[in-house]
């Protein structure tokens, strides 16, 4: 389940290739212009979506790839390393994101952001199947997003979830050298009789700093679901308050 942003995101943006500065071009020589085609790859202490981990509080190794099509469309893809699955005594060990939209301007400084993307746990094998569809819409006004996104299948294997939607807020600060800090705050509503209990609210802050595409980061972040409503098999609380770090390079 990836963080758009953030992460969420967080959780979740691609910098794109820097053109050349100045003076390192000859003179009169047009600088390249940035790629369509951007990577990234990751480690991080942990793998929170949503303020739930998916890793089992353990370690998680990302990477993925966004392409810019022309007119304001994209496409890309992303995959990290879980647990969750198989400790729901399913077959996968990875998730793989795919995902498409188109980005727009309404105004000077006020954009949107629409698409779906269709998270995938290869052979996963649970009943209802863990394989989740979601459609998005976002606007951004300056430094502040606010994003909906609507499940239009069952929602990451819960029975009867379709129709679950996610609303989160998140800003993103720019305090010069390098240095970004992003407050969030997101809602996750699980539709469904009996699903209610999964229902809950997230937060986290977000600080990373850029060095040319290695972008290091710590997060504190958590929930306030309900201690027995996402837990381990070995009774640990997947949604309980705690830092991630981690180290990201994006080419």
């Amino acid at each position: 389940m990836k963080k758009t942003i953030f992460s969420t995101a967080l959780t979740a943006a691609v910098l794109a290739l820097s053109a050349l500065a100045p003076g390192m071009a000859q003179a009169q020589a047009a600088a390249p212009e940035a790629s369509p085609l951007t990577f990234n790859i990751g480690a991080f202490s942990e793998y929170r979506y949503r303020g739930i981990s998916q890793t089992r509080s353990q370690p998680a190794v990302q990477g993925g790839f966004d392409y810019a099509l022309p007119g304001g469309f994209y496409i890309g893809a992303w995959a990290s390393s879980i647990k969750w699955i198989k400790d729901a005594k399913g077959g996968a060990d990875v998730e793989i994101d795919l995902y498409g939209g188109y980005k727009g301007t309404i105004s000077d400084g006020l954009t949107y952001d629409v698409g779906a993307l269709r998270y995938v746990y290869p052979s996963n094998g649970l009943k209802p199947d863990a394989d989740t569809q979601e459609f998005y819409g976002a606007i951004t006004a300056g430094p502040v997003t606010v994003k909906y996104s609507h499940a239009t299948s069952n929602l990451f294997g819960f029975a009867d979830s379709k129709g679950s939607g996610y609303l989160d807020i998140t800003a993103t600060f720019d305090l010069g050298d390098g240095y970004m800090l992003a407050p969030h705050v997101g809602h996750q509503r699980v539709s469904g009789k009996g699903n209610g209990i999964y229902s809950y609210t997230d937060y986290a802050l977000t600080l990373s700093k850029d060095f040319s595409g290695i972008v290091p980061s710590i997060s504190i972040l958590g929930t306030d679901a309900p201690k027995s409503s996402y837990v381990s098999p070995g009774g640990k609380n997947l949604g309980r308050s705690g830092v991630v770090v981690g180290l990201k390079y994006n080419f």
